[in-house]
């Protein structure tokens, strides 16, 4: 006679028939959804195993066997891991940028309008969304390394393929060869939340994710400094050219340096799992995962879903001030392109320290829902005093702005990701990073068109007012995010219920129930 036990997603165990599995009343249910697990008999006198998501069974009136603690170790390496990531992560940031900040040295240079140099910057954003998806299933089927090998090849390629277009005839070859390194980004943008749960320890994967981040955020900060100062703004076309073609074969030396050193460096995984969590993922047989169901599980997660659209609507706000801030000082400083990019530095520099400050806040706080909406509503502060002090005639003041809007605004880029993987945890946290970036990229573009249209007709006031409303509205919504820290039961759970705590004879059912189906 069968004897089932039924478990909901985020409440505790609530009805128990028949004979009841010693401490499971103390536990909560961090999984996604329901799963199944059935006791069967095996050669040792039974076994366990999952199966189809309906509820948890436990076969012919036996207890379950208990399911031991996993060994975990960290490994030093990690460290060469993460700063891979961080340094491929940067440079294809920085190929990013190198146009939209001397826009106005592009645009005489190849002879063309700003909708076109735009659209250098844009171009980053729209292959993320049709692509993500096989990138994620990349991911998930072979792992980080060969989506890091992907990405790196993608960045050695169109920087080579720059390194040609050094001509004012050859705008078609700079698009397309930023067209190939942007396809690039969607192998790396977002990846730091995977790499860090996979090599990373409970205490310091927040801090890892935050430097992952910072890979990309200095990247940025390169683009709004390096451009200008190799590429003057001088009269003499030939000479505009050269100094154009050192930057592109310097973007295409280091991007294959990256190259190389992830085909013989990088790794996938380390042997041991760095904690409880991941040691519960490593458990799942590939066979019992699907792919297109984790998506559909992670697009039911109404938190999830909230974070996607306020995250999208925060970063997709900095994707346009980042491509667009060129034209803003320009039109109230003109002649400014080298101060421009100092204070397209200053942002992103401010951002690095409030991404590594909220990692480290986050390690040891844990109060990820509360750390996001602060941070969230900062950001709109700082972008209306930013809108509002751009055209007092001070550089210096806008300096001071930029820098707090830098702080909050790009510190929140690893604040998302640590929080998608709480609230969606045993989900890949490729997947989940993935989703949030593919809400920026959509709303980056159409963040900046819409704001480039309303500085073309009314004014850089009005285009920075455009972005406030929407960073309000993310704010909002922000706070009617459900603070569900999955990841983190998890990790409890397994300490509180280990072998000293649960007999001999019981199923420990946090590790069951973190199964990914």
């Amino acid at each position: 006679m069968q004897q089932n036990y039924s478990m909901n997603s985020g409440h505790q165990i609530s009805e128990i028939q028949g004979n009841g599995w010693p401490c499971a009343e103390a536990l909560t249910n961090p999984f996604v959804g329901p799963a199944s697990v059935q006791w069967s008999p095996g050669s040792s006198g039974g076994s366990v195993s999952v199966g189809s998501p309906v509820g948890a069974e436990a076969s012919h009136g036996q207890p379950a066997q208990l399911l031991q603690k996993a060994e975990t170790k960290l490994y030093r390496r990690r460290w060469v891991m993460l700063f891979l990531f961080f340094s491929i992560s940067c440079w294809n940031a920085f190929i990013w940028l190198q146009y939209s900040i001397i826009s106005n040295i592009f645009m005489r240079f190849y002879d063309i309008d700003y909708v076109a140099i735009d659209w250098l910057s844009m171009i980053y954003f729209a292959p993320y969304i049709p692509f993500i998806l096989p990138v994620l299933w990349l991911l998930d089927n072979r792992g980080i390394r060969d989506v890091m090998l992907v990405g790196s090849a993608f960045n050695c390629i169109g920087a080579w393929v720059k390194t040609g277009s050094a001509s004012p005839n050859m705008f078609a070859v700079t698009f397309f060869g930023q067209f190939v390194c942007s396809s690039a980004s969607v192998f790396t943008l977002g990846m730091s939340s995977y790499l860090a749960s996979v090599w990373f320890g409970e205490r310091e994967v927040s801090s890892a994710c935050s430097i992952g981040v910072l890979g990309f955020e200095l990247g940025i900060a390169i683009g709004f400094l390096v451009p200008p100062i190799l590429v003057p703004n001088v009269d003499d076309m030939d000479e505009l050219a050269h100094h154009i073609s050192i930057m592109f074969y310097i973007t295409a030396g280091v991007a294959t340096l990256l190259f190389i050193l992830v085909v013989f460096v990088f790794q996938e995984r380390p042997k041991l799992p760095p904690t409880q969590a991941q040691a519960i993922a490593r458990t799942i047989p590939p066979e019992q995962y699907s792919y297109s169901a984790s998506i559909l599980r992670l697009l039911r997660n109404r938190a999830f879903v909230l974070l996607i659209i306020t995250y999208g609507l925060n970063v997709g706000c900095f994707y346009a001030v980042s491509t667009l801030l060129n034209r803003m000082i320009i039109e109230h400083y003109p002649g400014e392109e080298v101060n421009a990019g100092r204070i397209g530095l200053t942002i992103v520099i401010a951002g690095m320290v409030g991404s590594l400050i909220c990692g480290l806040w986050l390690d040891k706080t844990k109060t990820y829902k509360q750390t996001t909406l602060v941070v969230y509503f900062m950001s709109l502060v700082g972008m209306i005093v930013y809108a509002a002090t751009l055209s007092l005639g001070h550089l210096w003041v806008v300096f001071i702005t930029a820098g707090a809007l830098g702080f909050f605004m790009t510190g929140y880029l690893p604040l998302g990701f640590e929080f998608a993987v709480e609230l969606t945890y045993p989900e890949s946290e490729g997947t989940s990073s993935g989703l949030l970036n593919c809400s920026a990229q959509v709303f980056g573009i159409i963040f900046t068109i819409c704001q480039g249209k309303i500085i073309d007709h009314f004014s850089t006031l009005a285009g920075n007012i455009f972005l406030c409303v929407f960073l309000l509205i993310g704010t909002i919504i922000t706070a009617f995010i459900k603070s569900d820290l999955r990841r983190q039961n998890a990790n409890q759970s397994v300490k509180a219920t280990g072998p000293s705590d649960c007999p001999a004879g019981s199923l420990d059912t946090p590790i069951i129930r973190q199964a990914k189906l």
